[in-house]
């Protein structure tokens, strides 16, 4: 048998298997030309040996804040100045905690990549049987596809606030088509420029959202009380949407196979643990630092809507609006009903509270917001398709798949609907993203967990215990939201039983991922079982190998 002497996944080189292997999801089908960092590994320098390297550490800089931008999409923006206006700055603790855990899961996300060289959606092809991979593959690209048409909503609002409305809703959704094949190109220019051009994006967020807040002036104690005090005093059931959507909108499923496979653009030594320790530490620092950034620029969001929109009527919004006869102020109705913030409405609230500046930033904010998301879902749903079916597309062929479904129904909902239609669609979206979140959690624990994947990188068990207690906690608020929005409907028998039938289908499939990272776990016992050895575990588990390095000398022949 041939041996790889490259550490760097084997590219270039062929690799044997043993005849025992042969034939089984070990090895895959792809080039070796993988999605936007096939031809360019960032070089780690050698610092001296300290604990700690500012070089060491710039160099790791550039995955994480990738990975960031989800957290800072349209759908969280909107997310979070519905949380304003509907609970002042109540709720900031629930965004605090939802940051925190996702972090936590983005640090198991790299992990794996780190680790064994493989992204998670390679993983779940070596560890799932077909038929559940498959279903995991269209649950994530429900979540791309979900995303994708923020990202549309978000950048066509933009664009309206831009042109004062000279730029209708339906020509800003067909302008995202060509936008997104302008950035697509992006990555010829190389690897630092492109993750220096996303840094960019997010340091528009940053100005714009926090020119808002600074000119708002929200009250300091009000910020941390909202951020420390984990309750929601005085609130109504109305409250509890909002918290959903900040738990749905921020821990984005496919950004967790998105972060996995970003990490591999550096040069790590899989076969030495003290290069992967440290890669491991300086990607945690830096995810850390992205996603505390992020959390700012919400938490600006948040505040500038608490204290503008809170329990503020339409009534009163529209006697405001009058002093700025340039302002829509005909967008909020006629009556004393508290205001339904939206992106669009919430352009129009800063433009008639601070003057046209104020919207202008804001739809910049929301326009940077709208085309970074675009590229990171683009490369999420490039990783998904080559770790799940050993399927590479030309990059652009897969934009126009996925950009298609985005933007046929979205095109449909601002040609004929009103803008309003296009806003409240960001709500049901942000539903779809918490209904897929435990098919990223899952697998992600399954394979951090499994030391004949991990080695000595194996997760602890309170990493275990936390990752494992958001999971839960994701699925049962899922199931009582299908509940309670069930109720609400008051559906008619078919309607019902439809419901009740794919519930239970969703049920039983979170029910075989937890089997699987059972057993993932080291629970052998529930091996005893004889449909768990048949249907459940995939065909290579007995045949791992018990050193993670191996998993980088894999070639993608």
């Amino acid at each position: 048998m041939e041996q790889n002497t490259d550490n760097d996944e084997g590219l270039g080189e062929e690799i044997v298997f043993p005849e025992n292997m042969s034939g089984r999801s070990e090895s895959t089908l792809l080039t070796p030309a993988q999605t936007y960092f096939a031809d360019e590994r960032i070089q780690i320098p050698n610092a001296e040996d300290t604990k700690f390297s500012f070089r060491k550490l710039w160099a790791f800089t550039g995955p994480g804040f990738l990975m960031s931008i989800a957290y800072l999409d349209p759908g969280n923006i909107e997310s979070d100045l519905q949380s304003g206006s509907v609970t002042s700055f109540k709720l900031l603790w629930v965004l605090l905690g939802a940051t925190i855990l996702g972090l936590l899961m983005q640090r198991l996300s790299a992990r794996l990549g780190v680790v064994t060289g493989l992204h998670l959606a390679e993983m779940c092809y070596r560890q799932y049987k077909r038929f559940p991979r498959v279903i995991l593959w269209i649950m994530i690209e429900i979540a791309i596809i979900g995303s994708d048409m923020q990202e549309v909503i978000g950048t066509a609002i933009a664009l309206f606030l831009l042109s004062n409305k000279h730029i209708p809703l339906w020509v800003g959704v067909l302008i995202t088509i060509a936008d997104t094949f302008t950035f697509l190109f992006l990555d010829k220019y190389g690897l630092r420029k492109l993750e220096l051009f996303f840094g960019s994006l997010i340091l528009v967020m940053a100005v714009s959202f926090g020119f808002e807040y600074v000119i708002s002036e929200p009250n300091q104690l009000e910020v941390m009380k909202g951020m420390f005090y984990p309750w929601c005093t005085d609130c109504t059931s109305s409250a509890l949407i909002p918290a959903i959507g900040i738990v749905g909108a921020v821990i984005m499923p496919h950004n967790l196979y998105l972060h996995s496979a970003l990490v591999k653009s550096r040069d790590v030594d899989r076969s030495k643990p003290k290069e992967v320790s440290e890669a491991n530490f300086y990607y945690f620092l830096e995810a850390s630092i992205a996603l505390l950034i992020s959390f700012v620029i919400n938490v600006f969001v948040v505040s500038v809507f608490a204290v503008g929109l809170f329990n503020v009527t339409n009534n009163e919004m529209r006697e405001q609006c009058e002093k700025y006869p340039s302002m829509n102020g005909s967008v909020f109705p006629a009556n004393d009903d508290i205001v339904e913030a939206d992106l669009y409405k919430g352009g129009i609230f800063l433009g008639c509270t601070f003057g046209a500046a104020a919207m202008y930033i804001w739809a910049i904010g929301i326009l940077a917001a709208g085309q970074s998301s675009t590229m990171t879902g683009t490369y999420a749903g490039q990783f998904a398709m080559e770790g799940f079916l050993n399927l590479q597309w030309a990059r652009w062929k897969r934009v126009l798949f996925t950009r298609s479904i985005a933007i046929v129904p979205t095109f449909f909902l601002a040609f004929f609907s009103e803008i309003e239609d296009l806003t409240k669609m960001n709500i049901i979206l942000n539903a779809v993203m918490s209904l897929q979140l435990p098919f990223a959690t899952i697998p992600t624990i399954a394979f951090t967990s499994n030391k004949q994947i991990m080695g000595e990188f194996v997760n602890n068990y309170a990493n275990t215990a936390v990752a494992i207690l958001l999971s839960i906690v994701v699925i049962s608020i899922n199931t009582y939201v299908v509940i309670d929005q069930v109720n609400d409907l008051d559906p008619n028998w078919a309607l019902l039983t439809l419901i009740v039938i794919v519930g239970v289908i969703y049920l039983l499939f979170c029910a075989y991922l937890v089997i699987h990272m059972l057993v993932s776990m080291g629970n052998i016992s529930l091996l005893e079982y004889g449909f768990v050895n048949k249907y459940i575990m995939g065909n290579s588990d007995s045949e791992l190998s018990s050193n993670p390095s191996n998993y980088s000398s894999l070639e993608r022949a």
